[in-house]
């Protein structure tokens, strides 16, 4: 929902969003996101821009699910959301502030006041406790400055709002590749990366048939994924599933795909309460509603998804994506 704040009580007239990262075929805007370099591939699953202009005075309000970790920099624009700790405010001042994500349980409620401009670096799972990140299962549903988390530099500072948004990815990498080599760091747990390409391909796979297939005991498999992911196998499944059928509601996903992400759930009833878990709406109310923020985060991760399950088709245009407005 956008509103244009007036005085207390007046209604919220419309305000368009406009997208110069790119946009649905119905003018959603969407971000302009890739896979990384080759080198930065096993710790990095993707990077996107966004950059969405507003009225002055326009504020966002809408939320954000993601499945794993990432850095963002908040470029331009401010923020406010409603993180484990209650609600707090983000660049406040427009000073390009950088920040540590964790990964969300469940819809985190986000307000974004002003034109935006994001940078996101998506990590895999596992890669934050071998960068010396914080441990993952403290920073579910948090969001940390990143700045103080580092304990030197102001990354944000390497980001100019006049650049493209090609041009963030591009310095984005350059930075990551420092990090990596500064501190040899060595990839993710093989478990780990390898139940992530699983919850893209099948969330509805059985525990003990991934366990037996990787050659680990489900008690060992549960203790890697909860201290890579956060949270038990069998959720991380849960919201992959949900994750799936929110990006088909948003428009951001196959349409071929449909049925077999419908048949995931038991009925319809199933259907519901998950999405209500998840996303605190209803399915219909989801499709309905207008998720400018929700629907950016969900598109970045169909992207890596469909990177992980089809790589020979990367770098082509998704068919939800409109080609008259792709950025050039």
């Amino acid at each position: 929902m956008l509103e244009k704040r007036g005085g207390p009580g007046s209604p919220a007239p419309p305000a368009p969003l406009v997208s110069l990262t790119g946009s649905t075929r119905a003018g959603d805007p969407l971000s302009l996101s890739r896979p990384p370099a080759a080198d930065l591939l096993p710790w990095v699953a993707l990077i996107s821009g966004s950059i969405v202009a507003m009225p002055e005075g326009a504020t966002l309000t809408c939320g954000m699910l993601s499945d794993n970790p990432c850095v963002r920099v908040l470029i331009s624009g401010r923020w406010r959301a409603q993180t484990r700790e209650g609600w707090q405010d983000f660049n406040p001042h427009d000073r390009r502030q950088a920040l540590f994500f964790g990964s969300q349980s469940r819809v985190m409620p986000i307000e974004a006041t002003g034109t935006f401009r994001v940078m996101t670096v998506q990590l895999r799972p596992g890669a934050s406790r071998m960068l010396g990140g914080p441990d993952i299962r403290q920073t579910l549903d948090r969001i940390i400055d990143f700045d103080e988390l580092v304990g030197h530099g102001r990354l944000g500072s390497r980001f100019d709002p006049a650049h493209s948004a090609g041009e963030w990815i591009e310095i984005f990498e350059a930075e990551m590749r420092k990090m990596i080599a500064l501190n040899a760091v060595a990839p993710p747990d093989p478990v780990t990366l390898a139940f992530e390409s699983a919850s893209f391909a099948a969330p509805d796979m059985p525990i003990g048939e991934f366990a037996e297939r990787n050659a680990v005991g489900v008690r060992t498999l549960e203790r890697i994924i909860r201290r890579d992911f956060g949270m038990t196998p069998k959720q991380v499944l849960r919201r992959a599933r949900a994750l799936d059928m929110a990006s088909l509601l948003l428009g951001v996903a196959q349409p071929e795909e449909a049925e077999a992400l419908h048949l995931r759930y038991f009925d319809q009833s199933h259907l519901i309460r998950e999405i209500g878990h998840f996303f605190a709406q209803t399915p219909s109310q989801l499709a309905s509603g207008s998720h400018p923020l929700l629907r950016l985060n969900l598109e970045a991760r169909q992207n890596r998804r469909l990177s992980m399950l089809a790589p020979g088709q990367v770098g082509t245009p998704n068919s939800w994506r409109d080609p008259a407005n792709e950025p050039v």
